[in-house]
């Protein structure tokens, strides 16, 4: 399961993710999220637990608990919405 996990301290390390998450079991994957141009972290990331049952009790237990100074906001992810094209728009001609 995909976990969401933010309102993170900027220093915050994958590591740290890991060491809150595995208590409860196998943590096959952490990333956090940083910005693309300053490198810095965006205060969200994900956890990738492969066992449903232990996923769901983390995020039972880890939502709302305080992790280096920060209350945790802990949900199954969802599927990034598709981003919509276009944009842009016109400047139009001039008369």
């Amino acid at each position: 399961m995909n976990i969401y996990v933010g309102n993170l301290s900027y220093e915050t390390t994958e590591q740290d993710l890991e060491a809150a998450f595995s208590p409860f079991g196998q943590v096959d994957a952490t990333r956090l999220i940083n910005d693309r141009y300053s490198g810095r972290s965006r205060g969200f990331g994900f956890v990738e637990m492969p066992n449903s049952t232990e996923a769901e009790a983390a995020i039972q237990a880890l939502n709302g608990k305080d992790l280096q100074g920060r209350a945790l906001t802990v949900n199954e992810a969802r599927p990034r919405e598709p981003r919509q094209g276009g944009g842009g728009g016109g400047g139009g001609g001039r008369w």
